[in-house]
């Protein structure tokens, strides 16, 4: 194995678990979160949104054009995964009082997940943007 093709996946992995930590700061507290399958969908003052471009973002990746950004989001659609975060603020849904339990159909990868339920989806995410961003020939 090469160091570029060592060094990928554990930039995607570093970027994503830093993403969710850093990014989700306000929302530790709350570990639920709904995958985002459109960048357009209704704002909450109760929701913090983490789109994948931001997610690649906190690890120091950042896309050269707009058109990477571009082929960042058509490989996550293309891979039928989020392209964006929905964490909600004000408590964790299905766990109101923080007692550990979780929503009897939360963590099934399609609807509510939980970060402490070892979704996929965040990591899955992040690498698909940046794995789709970096096909891109943004030129000097």
């Amino acid at each position: 194995m090469s160091l570029t093709s060592f060094r990928r996946p554990a930039l995607v992995g570093a970027a994503a678990l830093t993403a969710i930590t850093v990014g989700a700061a306000p929302a530790m507290a709350h570990h639920c979160f709904v995958p985002m399958y459109s960048l357009t969908g209704p704002a909450s003052p109760n929701w913090y949104v983490l789109t994948a471009e931001e997610g690649a973002g906190f690890e120091g990746y950042t896309a050269g054009c707009p058109a990477a950004v571009d082929a960042g989001y058509a490989e996550l659609r293309a891979e039928g995964l989020p392209v964006a975060l929905k964490i909600f603020e004000k408590m964790t849904i299905g766990d109101p009082k923080h007692t550990g339990r979780m929503n009897p159909n939360g963590a099934n990868g399609t609807g509510l997940e939980y970060f402490g339920a070892g979704s996929e989806l965040p990591f899955q995410m992040v690498e698909a943007f940046v794995e789709g961003a970096e096909s891109v020939d943004c030129g000097a």
